[in-house]
């Protein structure tokens, strides 16, 4: 089921990093005094009252792509309409929206002008506006700073909510009203098929190599980015399978949407990574790695999905020998992909080895959900003792006294050790290396955690 999205939105050097930090519990975005200090997009996951949502902090819109050495004016043409656009792409992706602003400057230009945006795009929906705004009022540090708070009723987006995001005073009243007004989230029909997204940012080819997979034209192809703007889900049979293909794409809404806000997609990949059982993450052969694509590899990694890389436009590309192999070592390295994730190289345009992208999906579904019997487990484990001996620190050695795998989808395996300190990430990586050599879990990340338990012996 996937998760309510709320996103945050305002000038720079309002507090929007801060805030997120602050909600999402961890020190998740760079924070500094300077505007447009927050220059990629940040997503995390929250829970208040009982309620677990998605939020992202849009910080950074305003920069990116510019190389920016020096903060924009606040009355400049192009300053105003960095800011349009993220509170435009907010509105269109989130289900609730956060307008946050400064008590110590008072309300400004840039503010009412996101504030006119999210007031004139919201939708009504069976009498109630949709998506839900809130005014958060931040640094309102003190008691004078919050009586000030009352001057922000101006921007017409309701009640506003004093709040010190560095200090954390007032965010309670603000999650208590966002998770009030949250829509109920429908419970999930009972659905077995592989759901396998497309994902990648614009212009990567993800309509294209979809229409090749099913055969037919059901996805308009274009070749300007943005072009496609709503999820589309297409259900088929591929040899006796079920599988639902997830596509980031869409037709944009004519006047809905200003043209430039398409590249920032991150948003839309994160809904359809969070519905999936396998990604397939597209790239631009010709264009090479992009900033953006190590932005939706993390969020496949983090969401702990299986996922195929997929190098479109391979047609387009003079080759030697040597040339696949050095853009496959370029996207490990660059996108912290270790050996375990397979790489095609295709062309939705020619058709060139697209009939691998559907079997080698559903093999790495299959292996997601492999499970290792104790014994064997455990024999890989000695085995791998054996081969390299567990660490020590301060005359004290790592020992493993115990391996099961407690779960699927994707597979987990629980350690029992004497010391869970004791365990160095490069030997979790041994460990993990040791289990692969025999289950490949090709495509899938394995989870591991290690606990304390009294020695029994491996």
């Amino acid at each position: 089921m996937t998760k309510p999205l709320v996103a945050l939105v305002g000038r720079p050097n309002v507090g929007k990093s801060t805030l997120f930090n602050r909600l999402a519990g961890e020190r998740l975005a760079v924070v500094d005094d300077t505007p447009g200090t927050t220059r990629d997009r940040q997503l995390g996951e929250t829970e208040w009252n009982g309620v677990t949502f998605a939020i992202v902090d849009t910080g950074g819109i305003e920069v990116q792509g510019r190389g920016l050495t020096a903060p924009l004016s606040l009355d400049s043409a192009e300053y105003i309409s960095q800011i349009r656009q993220q509170a435009e792409l907010a509105i269109s992706e989130a289900d609730a929206v956060v307008l946050v602003v400064d008590i110590v400057t008072g309300v400004t230009a840039p503010d009412e002008e996101v504030a006119d945006i999210l007031r004139r795009h919201q939708r009504n929906v069976d009498g109630v506006l949709r998506p839900p705004v809130f005014l958060a009022v931040n640094k309102a540090d003190n008691a004078q700073r919050r009586e000030d708070v009352y001057n922000f009723y101006e921007l017409g987006m309701g009640e506003p909510f004093a709040i010190s995001a560095m200090h954390g005073t007032g965010t309670g009243d603000l999650l208590d009203a966002l998770v009030a007004g949250l829509p109920a989230t429908p419970e999930a029909e009972e659905d077995s098929s592989v759901k396998i997204a497309l994902v990648g940012r614009p212009n990567v080819g993800k309509s294209s190599l979809l229409n090749r997979l099913l055969g037919e034209e059901r996805v308009i192809v274009s070749p300007i980015p943005g072009t496609t703007r709503d999820a589309i889900d297409t259900r088929l049979d591929f040899d006796g399978m079920a599988v639902t293909l997830i596509d980031t794409a869409g037709i944009r809404r004519r006047g809905r949407i200003e043209v430039g806000v398409e590249k920032y997609s991150v948003l839309r990949s994160y809904r359809a990574i969070d519905r999936a059982d396998v990604a397939l993450l597209l790239l631009d052969a010709v264009e090479g790695i992009a900033a953006q694509d190590a932005h939706i590899a993390g969020m496949v990694l983090e969401k702990n999905r299986s996922v195929v890389v997929i190098v479109n436009k391979w047609d387009a590309v003079e080759k030697d020998t040597h040339t696949m192999n050095t853009f496959t070592d370029g996207i490990r390295e660059q996108l912290h992909f270790l050996d375990y994730v397979p790489v095609l190289f295709v062309s939705a345009k020619t058709g060139q080895r697209t009939d691998q992208v559907l079997p080698t999906a559903l093999q790495v579904q299959e292996e997601r959900l492999v499970r290792i019997p104790t014994a064997e487990l455990n024999r890989i484990v000695r085995e791998a003792v054996d081969k390299h001996a567990a660490p020590s620190k301060t005359g004290r050695r790592l020992k493993i006294l115990y391996a099961a795998q407690v779960g699927v989808d994707p597979p987990t395996f629980l350690f029992h050790v004497n010391d869970p300190k004791l365990v160095h990430f490069t030997y979790r990586r041994f460990l993990e290396n040791q289990i692969r050599e025999q289950y490949s879990f090709l495509g899938t990340p394995i989870r591991m955690s290690f606990r304390a338990r009294e020695e029994t012996g491996l």
